[in-house]
């Protein structure tokens, strides 16, 4: 295809997944539509709404916002509460959704999306915390800190403390992407781990490091979008805090960019293994990479040059994951369902561990960054 039919085909996707989904039944979130259960307030649907308002913002096309308000609106009740949410529950993936909250109260003025909004950020005033001040992941994961969590919580944490708490918050959400450098970091490659656990007891961290054993390209994808996220929210006021995040970023997209395969622009599942048995390129980190960097360029964080390593890998994804089915309706494949650490089923962070999660179409987790990364090349237009 070319670069013209992928984005007109991504355009017509966006409409195919609207139309087949709802608040109680979204296409795209693949674990519940497997799990049979009622739907709740999640991050994945969240990805798929911050992609939709993005693409509301970009294009100016009513349809995206009429169906992401509808969408909230299922949780969301005059009250503030929120259908299925529970804040004492602790999990920083709940917080994700509350992003869209902000834009829905700037748009129509809703008193209830602002008492929402309180309602999540009521978790964090008392979300349990490492000895060092960062976020549990969630309290069933006690003294874990995983990438994936700073996109979950940090752009919705800043954004509520600069807009509404006069930033007593943001110097603590800083110092939090400074304890994920100290702690996370590979010297060698310049990659971060997916998890740390500051006790040091679970079977999966290193009893040195506290690190998880390898660098799985989600999680990696999460954190870079949130640096960029994060910057968007954060006043420049904050002059050493807000540079501190910028130079994080661009640190971590030049070394990230050194494992981005030449011949498609992806990037493997496990990044620094590639070509290994069972590693494959996978959709949603390399999706999460193309949008974290065209924003990044755009909104002045990151050099223009940079801007070639993300379309190269949009197009890319597009190219080998992107397709028509027989009876017209389409599908984003290489998507890896879920991936974490601990737990039940024994999620040691191995290669083989990240290799065996299942790989299937049409999840949120891949469609909504890669929609993500089609706003921002509609905006390059």
């Amino acid at each position: 295809m070319t670069h013209e039919e992928i984005l007109t085909l991504l355009g017509d996707y966006v409409d195919y997944l609207i139309a087949n989904s709802s608040a109680e039944a979204p296409m795209w979130n693949i674990e519940k539509v497997r799990s049979g259960k009622p739907n709740k307030w999640n991050y994945i649907d969240g990805c798929m709404i911050t992609a939709c308002l993005s693409l509301y913002k970009t294009t100016g096309d009513e349809k995206y916002l009429s169906f992401s308000k509808d969408f909230i609106d299922f949780f969301v009740q005059e009250d503030g509460s929120i259908k299925t949410y529970d804040p004492k529950e602790y999990n920083l993936d709940n917080v994700n959704q509350g992003k869209n909250l902000f834009t829905l109260y700037d748009i129509f003025g809703d008193e209830k999306y602002r008492r929402a909004i309180d309602t999540i950020r009521s978790q964090l005033l008392t979300q349990p915390r490492t000895k060092e001040g960062n976020f549990w992941h969630k309290e069933i994961y006690p003294w874990q800190v995983w990438l994936d969590g700073t996109y979950m919580a940090q752009p919705f944490y800043m954004e509520y403390e600069t807009r509404y708490n006069k930033m007593q918050g943001c110097i603590d959400s800083y110092k939090q992407f400074m304890n994920i450098k100290k702690h996370m970091r590979d010297e060698k490659t310049g990659l971060y781990y997916h998890g740390y656990d500051e006790s040091r007891q679970m079977y999966w961290a290193d009893p040195v490091t506290g690190c998880s054993p390898n660098f799985w390209l989600r999680a990696m994808g999460w954190f870079m979008v949130a640096m960029v996220d994060v910057l968007e929210r954060m006043d420049e006021q904050l002059y050493n805090e807000y540079r501190g995040i910028m130079a994080q970023l661009r640190q971590t997209i030049e070394n990230v960019h050194k494992f981005q395969d030449e011949e498609t622009g992806m990037f493997w599942q496990v990044m620094d293994h590639p070509g290994v048995e069972g590693n494959y390129l996978e959709t949603s980190g390399t999706a999460l990479f193309a949008y974290a960097v065209l924003k990044g360029v755009r909104l002045g964080y990151l050099p223009k040059r940079m801007a070639a390593w993300a379309e190269k890998a949009f197009y890319g994804t597009c190219d080998r994951y992107l397709s028509k089915n027989p009876d017209g309706s389409l599908q984003l494949d290489g998507i890896c369902l879920v991936a974490g650490l601990g737990g039940k089923d024994h999620r040691d962070g191995s290669l083989a561990y990240y290799f065996s999660e299942p790989v299937v179409c049409n999840d949120a987790k891949g469609v909504g960054p890669l929609v993500l990364a089609y706003t921002e090349m509609i905006a390059r237009k």
